[in-house]
């Protein structure tokens, strides 16, 4: 195909056109040059080699097209190449590129740290800390409450990505493999399970968990009644961060009383809460930030993935009064750079435009779509999720709930084969994360595909 007629095919595209086998020669180039020069601790799972991309569509090097339903890991909220984003970042290169932050001042920084400051859950004055990524965040997050606090220990949660730095990798509790070779942690965190009421640690159900009660469920009530009476004096915690929906744990969706439960506990010994809305913030879930579906007003969030539609970005927004720290306690000096930042106004400008409402009337599209798939498919052992960031359980036996890990690998190679982009999370689950832009066309088709994918898959 004309590379002329590539590129009309990819602005008008909704769906996927494969045109090679997969990988097609030109992708198999990359990926072998890849193997050799890059490092060999990037995980892929398929080799899709990436091009150019426009909306939820992207073309690999061979000209095939595919229907993006992982966004660049939950990054792309606006699509790829908003035309909109795209403008905002050209005029600010021809404007200037760098200048840093830390030393000097420059409109942007202000303008998005008041927007933030606005957005971000609590009815309080707020300040905004900016980074280049998710785990600078955290860092942020992390090195504030301690500051406030002047305490040194921090409660996770099993299941939990905060990053791979080595202060957010004290927090991370997702997979012994991010850990391995690291050596003893940075920090001093102590870990605890999360609210999956679908593999509850504890064998218990919401309702005898105390989850409908005042007193809040047990996986979260053990922070008071266990922790804090044995290895975390509350007197020495500085914080307790959570994600409001756990992301590479299994994009689980925890009651409302959990995390609600986790601030009453804050509130009375005067521990940080630390909301990590790097993955479900900026419009994913059908809310700007997901704590908003949980009444959850954390004291101090972290933000990053889609908040510059895949420039490099992130911030620490917290209470006015807990970031008071004294001038060169926290700093950096691409943090905040200002085309990532003009890319980050446009962003929001889009999310308040609509796209946040589409996320949520979309991810309700899907759901119900993927719930007439669990009916059908013995291998759905669970559906659930918020707006655009749904998660789909596979299990062997729905009765003993054993994660179906290598099936579920197997799906995501057959919905690839197929022109439909997908990634993994948790130990068995298939994650949902498109860009906010799609469309029920779009979605049909991702229903189609993996009930295709998941018959295949069972076949074999």
């Amino acid at each position: 195909m004309p590379s002329k007629a590539i590129q009309d095919a990819l602005e008008t595209a909704r769906l996927p056109q494969i045109n090679t086998e997969l990988p097609g020669p030109k992708a198999r180039e990359i990926v072998d040059r890849d193997a050799k020069y890059v490092s060999p601790s990037y995980t892929r799972t398929y080799p899709l080699a990436v091009k150019r991309g426009r909306g939820a569509i992207v073309e690999d090097a061979d000209g095939n097209l595919f229907l993006d339903f992982n966004a660049g890991v939950a990054v792309c909220a606006t699509g790829h190449s908003h035309p909109k984003v795209v403008q905002a970042i050209k005029k600010q290169v021809d404007d200037f590129i760098h200048i840093s932050g830390t030393d000097y001042y420059y409109p942007h920084l202000p303008a998005l740290a008041e927007r933030l400051s606005r957005l971000a859950p609590g009815d309080f004055d707020k300040r905004a800390h900016f980074g280049n990524s998710g785990a600078e965040a955290v860092e942020g997050a992390v090195k504030l409450a301690m500051y406030s606090t002047r305490r040194q220990k921090l409660i996770g949660f099993f299941g939990a990505f905060h990053g791979r730095t080595l202060g957010a990798l004290s927090l991370t509790g997702s997979k012994a493999k991010q850990r391995a070779g690291f050596g003893r942690q940075a920090l001093d965190v102590t870990h605890v399970p999360y609210a999956n009421c679908y593999r509850c640690p504890y064998n218990l159900t919401q309702a005898t968990c105390g989850a409908f009660e005042s007193k809040g469920p047990h996986c979260a009530r053990v922070i008071e009644e266990l922790l804090f009476k044995t290895t975390v004096p509350a007197e020495e915690c500085a914080a307790i961060i959570v994600e409001p929906v756990q992301g590479e744990g299994g994009y689980l969706v925890p009651p409302a009383s959990f995390l609600q439960t986790i601030r009453d506990i804050a509130d009375r010994y005067d521990v940080r809460v630390i909301a990590d809305e790097v993955q479900s913030g900026m419009g994913r879930t059908g809310r700007m930030f997901a704590s908003e579906h949980f009444d959850l007003v954390p004291d101090i969030i972290s933000i990053a993935k889609g908040i510059a539609s895949g420039l490099p970005l992130g911030a620490t927004v917290a209470r006015s009064e807990l970031m008071n720290w004294e001038p060169g306690a926290h700093a950096s000096t691409f943090g905040g750079n200002p085309v990532a930042i003009s890319a980050s106004l446009a962003t929001i400008e889009l999310l308040e435009d609509g796209l946040i409402h589409n996320a949520a009337a979309m991810g309700d599209y899907l759901l119900e779509g993927l719930r007439e798939l669990e009916r059908k498919h013995e291998m759905i052992g669970d559906v659930r999720g918020k707006g655009l960031m749904i998660g789909i359980e596979l299990v062997r036996d729905r009765k003993t709930k054993e994660p179906a890990a290598s099936e579920r690998d197997m799906v995501e190679i057959e919905c690839f084969k197929r022109g439909l982009i997908i990634q993994g999370c948790g130990s068995s689950t298939v994650r949902l994360s498109p860009p906010l832009v799609i469309d029920r066309e779009q979605c049909d088709f991702a229903l189609k595909t993996l009930d295709e994918a998941l018959t295949a898959v069972a076949g074999k």
